[in-house]
């Protein structure tokens, strides 16, 4: 019996023991873990922060990507409207080109028709110097500088061929309107032994008159003589009247007037 005590005793010790060490390694193990903990939690910050940038890399990409991916459509859509426009200048060019071949072809027509028009136009010119020559005189000075302008205008090279032609039918249509019209005007005529200023009275081409400021003379353009012949008294109110008439000075009225005798038909 006494030789068991002591056993009771160790087992005693040694639980004693046990329990010290794990008191002992209670706080070492709460330490170890708080750093763990600690540990894991600035990894995990670091992962965080890692993935986070690499989500912000992404993004950037992403934005660069829409962004080069606009710039190719605006540069896609500039190359087709630039095909578009190189097409349509093509087209333009080749019509020019065409355009060109068509007046140089005209142009050389032109001057074929030129040769033989400007002949033409001096005889134009020569016709109505004489018919003006051989007309009744009024108006004399003014007609036959008009025609001397338009042979001073056959000589000018600033004008061309077209504005030479308008300018000798606007001639010959003034000669014509001449016809079917009344005009009054002061004139000079010589009279006796000296020019007396007159009053010109021409209905159409059928009456050349004339009447001095006093109405003491009047008289007619005589077609067959081709010369100034004086009238009678008779005619002398009518000539006054067609005068006013033609200035505007009075109502148109049935006018008495001498005309000359038609010449003979041969």
């Amino acid at each position: 019996m006494h030789g068991s005590k002591p056993v009771r005793q160790s087992w005693l010790v040694c639980f004693g023991m046990t329990a010290a060490t794990l008191l002992l390694f209670q706080p070492v193990n709460a330490q170890n873990s708080e750093r763990l903990l600690t540990a894991t939690l600035q990894e995990q910050g670091r992962v965080d922060t890692a993935s986070q940038r690499s989500q912000n890399a992404v993004e950037q990409l992403a934005d660069e990507t829409n962004d080069l991916f606009a710039d190719f459509r605006v540069a896609s859509q500039q190359l087709d409207r630039l095909r578009i426009y190189n097409d349509n200048l093509e087209r333009l060019v080749a019509d020019q080109e065409s355009e060109k071949a068509s007046i140089n072809k005209q142009l050389g027509e032109f001057g074929d028709v030129e040769k033989g028009i400007v002949p033409l136009m001096y005889q134009l010119i020569d016709d109505l110097d004489n018919f003006v020559k051989l007309d009744m005189p009024f108006q004399q000075n003014e007609r036959l500088d008009r025609v001397q302008r338009l042979r001073r205008n056959m000589e000018r090279a600033d004008l061309t061929v077209s504005e030479k032609y308008r300018q000798i039918m606007e001639a010959y249509q003034i000669e014509t309107a001449y016809g079917r019209t009344i005009e009054a005007y002061s004139g000079s005529l010589p009279i006796g032994d000296e020019d007396r200023t007159v009053e010109m009275l021409r209905v159409g081409r059928i009456v050349l008159a004339f009447q001095t400021p006093d109405r003491r003379i009047t008289g007619i353009w005589d077609k067959t003589a081709r010369q100034w012949v004086e009238v009678d008294d008779e005619f002398r109110r009518s000539v006054t009247d067609g005068i006013r008439v033609a200035r505007k000075q009075a109502a148109p009225v049935l006018l008495n007037l001498p005309i000359p005798a038609a010449e003979d038909a041969r």
